[in-house]
């Protein structure tokens, strides 16, 4: 049976609750509903052609539809669609493992999978904390994180978040964390924090580079690298969440490489899958795998883990993806497109009410301001930043806010062409928008 777009948008509105959505809105209008997709490009129900400029958000990286990965989970479908890893092997997952130890920052040497970046950064916070426990460091019991960090949705992540539109509701069941000072005043505020109270600290996380959800903000160059030196002076744990940041989206495969750093435990999700199917990923050293080694009855081992980890249709799509990377030579031949963003980027500078652009790789945040001069932000239930989303839809370009920041980040196949659409499109819709 084919459902017509108005019984799909009427069962929609009826049964499923959305994510970061407020439904009395969404309620009002009827959904556009996606049924199909290739490269760059998403399709709705009645034929209509959207540029992906979230790429999904944030997650899609060859684009959809992509032969290689189709066929890799059709392939791996013959065999087997999921057995667990507890207590056994499968072949993906164990080939997705060593293939990620190797392209990953020397030193990361052991794979945890999860499904998401949530449970992939609780699965880091667990591990970092378990091992201070089980390594002589019982008072280390907190974890730093930056302002306006965001690490997922689980209690043990969003204890370490700092946006409080998202996260001060759960204040009640979350465990204390150490806010860190802002990132822009270089890491001698942070390091008198860690200088006094280092005997507390088990560990600090970090979004490498550009922090996402907390309004696409750049990371001072050179602070990652203070981070790690200061981490390792101290023998705190660096927890790098590269859920968002990882996969070519800084234009390196991991956001860590762009300054020589090797955290002590990795956080992927996203991208990983090459944008498919739920998969994460946490990375860490021999040394913290190590501090869980012993006989049965210490009770060292790290109990934690998901029915679908390490699942060999997602593992299968992964390993794709990341073979793709090597042949094409994905990451080299994105250095132009990078250079033909930010040249479209330069003139939303000019705009009244563009109040700053970050450019990080493909990660793209322009924020809206009221005033230009005094960098006055609008009230944020005037929903500046959803009405130009809203908008873009209208002239064949979906993209989603983060309150007043208008994203950009497109799938990393994303063509020439289309790299001049996106942005030119946007452009014209936050003029209308912010200029009426």
């Amino acid at each position: 049976m084919k459902y017509s777009t108005e019984q799909l948008q009427r069962l929609d509105r009826q049964y499923v609750w959305h994510p970061f959505t407020q439904m009395k809105d969404w309620l009002a209008e009827p959904p556009l509903v996606i049924e199909s997709g290739e490269g760059a490009v998403l399709r709705d129900t009645d034929g209509n052609e959207y540029i992906d400029g979230v790429s999904s958000l944030w997650c899609n990286v060859h684009g959809h539809r992509r032969p290689e990965i189709d066929q890799a989970i059709r392939g791996q479908l013959d065999r087997i669609a999921h057995s667990t890893m507890l207590g056994l092997a499968n072949v993906p997952a164990t080939l997705l493992a060593e293939k990620l130890v190797r392209i990953a920052p020397e030193g990361l040497t052991r794979v945890f999978y999860s499904d998401d970046g949530s449970t992939a950064n609780e699965i880091a916070l667990k591990l970092a904390y378990q091992y201070c426990q089980q390594t002589g460091g019982t008072g280390k019991t907190k974890f730093i994180s930056l302002p306006e960090a965001y690490h997922g949705d689980t209690i043990g992540s969003v204890s370490v978040g700092g946006i409080d539109l998202f996260h001060a509701v759960y204040r009640p069941l979350l465990f204390e964390r150490i806010p860190a000072p802002p990132p822009t005043g270089g890491i001698e505020p942070l390091r008198e924090i860690v200088e006094q109270r280092d005997s507390e600290i088990a560990g600090i996380i970090v979004e490498p580079l550009m922090q996402g959800a907390g309004g696409m903000i750049e990371m001072p160059k050179g602070y990652l690298a203070d981070l790690r030196e200061l981490c390792t002076q101290h023998d705190i744990l660096m927890i790098a969440d590269e859920v968002a940041v990882g996969f070519g989206r800084t234009g390196r495969m991991f956001a860590c490489e762009h300054e020589n750093v090797t955290p002590d435990l990795m956080a992927l999700a996203k991208g990983l899958s090459g944008g498919y199917l739920p998969l994460a990923a946490t990375l860490t050293t021999e040394r913290i795998f190590e501090g869980f080694l012993g006989d049965y009855g210490e009770t060292k081992t790290f109990f934690h883990g998901h029915t679908y980890t390490g699942n060999p249709l997602a593992c299968a799509a992964a390993l794709a993806s990341l073979e793709i990377f090597e042949r094409e030579r994905t990451l080299e031949k994105l250095a132009p497109k990078i250079n033909l963003l930010a040249q479209q980027l330069e003139r939303f500078k000019r705009l009244p009410h563009v109040g700053e652009v970050s450019q990080c790789g493909f990660m793209v945040g322009i924020r809206l301001v009221r005033d230009k001069t005094t960098m006055e932000h609008y009230d944020w239930t005037e929903r500046h930043g959803a009405r130009v989303c809203e908008l873009t839809r209208r002239h064949g370009v979906i993209i989603r806010p983060l309150g007043d920041v208008i994203v950009l980040m497109p799938p990393l196949c994303i063509t020439a062409e289309q790299l001049t659409t996106l942005p030119g499109v946007v452009y014209r819709c936050i003029k209308e928008v912010t200029e009426q």
